[in-house]
């Protein structure tokens, strides 16, 4: 009797997101009374906010856990909510009785690039440890995973021995003084920056050039003669690590030399489904997106998009030549932009233009008006031939 069985893994293999427990950054503070690290979290968020960061934090209110819980919640949670959400004008607020959980917590704090943790009572990846010498970190050094920076109170003056003893490189940590806000904020913006995403490119020719009558990214323009998918791959590789060709499983045996195919995963989803398909290869990656039919994009527009970038938006672009609308295909889509893509699939929307105006990007003026120009019909190729030679 034939056996069909084939061997079968339990779970998909899929590359996870860089996260720690609430974001791709986060940093604890611990060692200092709550009330110490509350103030220094705000002074820090006041003196980041002008750099343009979206700063999070993360803490445990004492009297709602010491008060009658009838007392603290709402008339609604009290009747059995699960949820409250309330439109402060201001600010808006979400009540609810979930449970904090690892896999919940990213998408609380979906809009900060950065999230300060009270680490008397959440773990954070990185830590600040701050030295008070009105508490004693000794009892809690199993926190101490990945300290980055040490923040002396008043009073202090160094480490205690049983953090050197812990900590064999505390020497060589930066050090503040509690009043320096300044210059811890500077610090905490050099840091992000080390951390910034890196850059991928990703050629966007996997459509099925249906205007066109036939594919787009192997048309040539101009005197080099490369095709438009080449020509494309060129410009990213002035500008991101390595470059990747967005394609349907198909085209990729049969794309030129020397260019990396990326298969779409996600199928039937148009530019969207490519932009996808590169976030599940590398989540932590951010992706420079470029379609294959912008023949009049040059190195230099890429440039001025890069130089642009904020990584603490969702993504980076520019604004359409048309409208006043972000312009989704030459954008630079950072990692938070994943889930949040996926968000807008769910919610079945399948244009990456609808994400962006909806979201917290940076939408740069419009470059010259040709670099933006798609080519999308025979008579639009037939102008552009003549035009570029």
């Amino acid at each position: 009797m034939t056996n069909f069985a084939s061997p079968r893994t339990k779970h998909a293999d899929l590359a996870r997101p860089d996260l720690g427990e609430f974001a791709r950054h986060e940093l604890a503070f611990l060692g200092a009374p709550c009330g110490e690290i509350q103030r220094l979290a705000a002074r820090l968020t006041a003196a980041l906010a002008p750099a343009g960061h979206r700063v999070g934090y993360v803490d445990a209110d004492h009297a709602s856990g010491d008060a009658d819980e009838t007392q603290t919640l709402s008339p609604l949670l009290q009747a059995g909510a699960a949820v409250e959400v309330t439109d402060k004008i201001h600010f808006r607020r979400r009540d609810e009785r979930r449970a904090l959980d690892r896999f919940s917590q990213p998408d609380l704090l979906a809009g900060a690039d950065l999230v300060l943790v009270n680490g008397n009572h959440f773990r954070a990846r990185h830590q600040i440890v701050l030295i008070d010498p009105r508490k004693s970190l000794a009892h809690k050094l199993d926190k101490l995973t990945d300290v980055q920076a040490f923040v002396l109170a008043d009073g202090a003056t160094e480490l205690p021995g049983y953090l050197q003893a812990h900590l064999p490189n505390a020497a060589q940590l930066p050090t503040f003084a509690l009043a320096d806000t300044a210059g811890l904020a500077a610090w905490v913006g050099q840091w992000l920056a080390a951390r910034q995403a890196p850059l991928r490119g990703l050629v966007l020719a996997g459509g099925l050039s249906q205007r066109m009558q036939t594919d787009k990214g192997r048309l040539r323009y101009g005197p080099a003669g490369r095709e438009q998918r080449e020509a494309a791959a060129a410009l990213l590789a002035e500008v991101c690590q390595d470059v990747f060709v967005s394609c349907r499983a198909e085209q990729a045996a049969e794309l030129p030399a020397g260019l990396q195919p990326l298969p779409d995963t996600f199928l039937g989803l148009g530019p969207l489904g490519g932009i996808l398909s590169a976030f599940r290869r590398d989540p932590s990656a951010a992706w420079l997106v470029l379609a294959c039919d912008l023949p009049f994009m040059t190195a230099d527009t890429l440039r001025q998009l890069v130089a642009g970038r904020q990584p603490s938006r969702l993504a980076t672009a520019f604004r359409s030549p048309d409208n006043e609308f972000p312009e989704p295909l030459s954008t630079i889509f950072e990692p938070r932009a994943y889930p949040e893509l996926l968000r807008f699939l769910g919610l079945g929307y399948a244009c990456p233009r609808k994400m962006l105006i909806n979201s917290d990007v940076e939408v740069l003026p419009t470059p010259a008006r040709n670099a933006l120009r798609n080519i999308n019909t025979p008579a639009e190729r037939a102008a552009a031939e003549q035009e570029l030679g």
